[in-house]
């Protein structure tokens, strides 16, 4: 089968397509043959070798994948052949096929696209666990997304308007407000507007903002935490390196600051984020938005792609 291999850190350069053997699932293993993958931020820095944790050298990137069940191993009884499904959390989806976990398969609804199905893993799981895992998010409550347009941003919106709050969304073109616009958020901001601080104030009533959801640590959590209602919470999702924050912008909301990592969630937490998940794709209450698909032999490009500004919905390689 092909795949993408990572035999040195580096650049986009380094993701080379090769022909590797076809596992074959052992005992709680799922052989799905992949319709679609998901291309997240974080496998642009595991790749660079700049990541906390690498993989061993050489390896095949990604972990969010979907298509049809090829073989099942021993002790697996809930999915069979052609059976339409989702992976999440399954290290070497750039590939024509992955092995993987039967935990860590799901049923794919019909209404939802192979391309939709790989969108699942990483943006919305992600999402999902920094709304109300970390950031606790109420009906009711003000959530400002910045960086709304991506994967995990659309994501975020969907989630947020289906568990009744009120959603401010963030982005860097009128094209990826639009986007923010027609996912559901009530109000749309320029998140590189000069007056960007004094419209915020404005949405809210000056009276600042429940929880935010930020993307872009390194560039915004010194502002956000200005912009906090009292007790409010920010949720580090991403960061490209370090800030400088006043923590009293923090001590006189009693605000917190909660970073995640989706890899820090528990085998239980993530059943329960599908199953919610399912749910919502089955009632068409969430619906993953896919911006570009590339050809599996276009890794590189779509590194490219995923680390330029302007990313309005989802990035997928098709094998």
């Amino acid at each position: 089968m092909k795949a993408i291999r990572v035999t040195q850190f580096g650049g986009p350069e380094v993701l080379k397509l090769e022909e590797i053997p076809v596992p074959k699932p052992g005992p709680g293993q799922v052989l799905v043959a992949l319709k679609a993958a998901g291309v997240n931020p974080v496998e642009t820095y595991v790749r660079s070798g700049k990541y906390g944790k690498v993989p061993t050298l050489p390896y095949t990137p990604g972990a969010d994948g979907a298509g049809l069940v090829e073989a099942v191993g021993a002790g697996v009884t809930q999915f069979k052949p052609q059976d339409r499904v989702y992976v999440i959390s399954a290290p070497g989806t750039y590939a024509e096929k992955v092995l993987v976990s039967a935990s860590n398969v799901f049923a794919l609804p019909a209404n939802i696209t192979f391309a939709q199905g790989a969108a699942l893993g990483v943006p919305y799981s992600t999402a999902h666990r920094a709304l109300f895992h970390r950031g606790k998010a109420q009906d009711g409550e003000t959530v400002l997304i910045h960086g709304a347009s991506g994967g995990v941003g659309t994501a975020a919106i969907q989630l947020a308007k289906r568990a009744g709050l009120i959603v401010i969304g963030t982005a860097g073109s009128e094209k990826g407000e639009a986007l923010v616009k027609s996912e559901g958020a009530d109000t749309t901001l320029d998140h590189n507007d000069p007056l960007f601080a004094e419209k915020l104030n404005q949405a809210t009533e000056g009276k600042g903002v429940d929880l935010i959801i930020e993307m872009a640590a390194h560039v915004n959590l010194g502002k956000d935490l200005g912009y906090l209602a009292k007790y409010g919470r920010v949720v580090i999702v991403g960061s490209r390196g370090p800030v400088e924050i006043n923590p009293r912008d923090a001590m006189g909301r009693d605000a917190d600051i909660r970073a995640m990592t989706l890899f820090n969630a528990t085998p239980e937490e993530l059943a329960e984020i599908q199953a919610d998940l399912i749910r919502g794709l089955k009632d068409s209450s969430l619906n993953p938005i896919i911006s570009r698909e590339f050809a599996l032999q276009d890794a590189p490009r779509s590194h490219e792609a995923i680390g330029t500004p302007g990313a309005n919905g989802k990035i997928v390689l098709i094998p």
